[in-house]
């Protein structure tokens, strides 16, 4: 129960993160939109040995979180769930590729070693991209955005759904798991019997509060096509930001310093 609680609290803690008034928040969200697209792009295209030239691309998250206010220590907080399951996706890489690389003070450090590094940088810095992205962003100005790259309106209208009505899903499974502790006040979690007539209800309460706000929307002339409020066009501090960070990230992948500090590590 606490835990749904919790989610529910998550939910609107990013909403409230999304509507601060900082430098960033101010951007036009199609241009962050493709600022956090190129910067993914450039990130994962570094060779798998190139670790170096890699944490460079570092400054794009510090910049941002110095900027746009956003906490460091509680969004790592909230991706502690997420960022073990990245550190997994190269921890094994040690083990299949054993071939050495080079000596540091003594250690033979594997080829499976760097690209593993290499591999966990690569996730942690994604994440970081897309969750700077939710967090500077509301939900209707990123499905503006992606209107206005013409992304197929069926699936823009599922990711707008999906995120502001998590919220409802989650507060009937509250209700439930409230209803139930409160019949078994001594039993710690649910009985594995009742699992199936929980799941049940609240299938069946979803089904019905979804019916509920798909009337509500028909009545208030919902055709299956969202008018999103337009934004204000994009500024010249926007086009700025754009090129700005386009150019930071094409210094940091191609520029021969990165190179040269790269091939350290590459064959």
């Amino acid at each position: 129960m606490g835990k749904i609680s919790d989610a529910i609290y998550e939910v609107h803690y990013m909403d409230m993160l999304a509507g601060k008034d900082s430098p960033i928040h101010r951007v036009h969200p199609l241009v962050k939109l493709i600022v956090t697209v190129a910067y993914v792009w450039f990130t994962v295209s570094f060779n798998k040995f190139n670790v170096t030239g890699l944490i460079t691309m570092v400054v794009y998250p510090v910049t941002l979180f110095s900027v746009s206010e956003v906490s460091f220590g509680h969004s790592i907080k909230k991706l502690r769930i997420i960022l073990p399951l990245v550190i997994l996706m190269g921890i094994f890489n040690p083990f299949f590729d054993r071939e050495p690389r080079f000596l540091l003070y003594g250690l033979t450090v594997t080829d499976g070693m760097v690209s593993g590094l290499t591999l966990i940088i690569k996730g942690i810095f994604t994440v970081l991209g897309a969750y700077l992205l939710i967090a500077t962003t509301r939900i209707e100005a990123i499905c503006y955005a992606l209107n206005l790259l013409h992304v197929p309106e069926i699936l823009v209208t599922q990711i707008l759904l999906t995120y502001r009505y998590i919220t409802v899903l989650l507060s009937e499974a509250n209700h439930i798991f409230e209803a139930y502790s409160l019949r078994a006040p001594f039993q710690k979690g649910i009985h594995h019997k009742v699992w199936g007539s929980l799941i049940g209800q609240l299938i069946f309460r979803s089904i019905d509060r979804a019916t509920a706000l798909y009337d509500s929307m028909v009545l208030r002339g919902y055709n299956g096509n969202f008018r999103h409020s337009q934004l204000p066009k994009a500024r010249w501090q926007d086009f700025a930001y754009l090129f700005t960070w386009g150019a930071a990230f094409a210094v940091l992948r191609y520029t021969s310093l990165t190179t040269l500090i790269g091939n350290l590590f590459v064959r």
